[in-house]
């Protein structure tokens, strides 16, 4: 099982990780954030929205923070305007880190339950597996815009989770 020092590091590699890709997304154009490169989202701008709209979801089920609108179809199209995408990223990366910090054992131990629409179905699993799921999650979706990034010309910094810094 995970424990509050995993949550902690993940939320702030979560951070980290988003400071990379969005500084470098930044100096794209909008067209190129835009273009359709044949990834699971398409885009770069729509993989980022989609991974801010899952991040959403997985805290208002964990905390029972406001659970964002539409499903997986509409994530892409969640946050329309870059600059709103940004500072929304920015804002939910400090929440995130936040709720990281109080984290306990006991609660990561017990079961939740919820109900996925993805798969149409009730889920109750206990919130170990649930905020690592998250946390893959993440790192999936931003693999794929690690490598958008890249193809876009942009220079994204080391992803080692060895080298975040403290």
């Amino acid at each position: 099982m995970i424990d509050r020092a995993y949550v902690q590091r993940m939320a702030r590699y979560n951070r980290w990780q988003n400071q990379n890709l969005y500084g470098v997304a930044d100096r794209l154009t909008d067209a190129d954030r835009r273009l359709e490169r044949g990834a699971f989202f398409g885009s770069i701008h729509k993989t980022l929205s989609h991974l801010l709209w899952a991040d959403q979801i997985w805290m208002s089920r964990l905390t029972g923070a406001e659970r964002p609108q539409g499903g997986i179809p509409e994530s892409v199209d969640l946050f329309p305007d870059w600059e709103k995408l940004k500072s929304a990223r920015l804002e939910f990366d400090a929440t995130m880190v936040d709720w990281a910090d109080g984290v306990e054992s006991p609660w990561l131990a017990a079961e939740h339950t919820y109900y996925s629409f993805a798969t149409d179905r009730t889920i109750a699993k206990p919130r170990w597996i649930l905020v690592t799921h998250m946390f893959n999650h993440q790192t999936h979706h931003r693999g794929q815009v690690h490598c958008m990034l890249t193809q876009a010309g942009g220079r994204p910094h080391d992803t080692d989770l060895p080298v975040m810094p403290e």
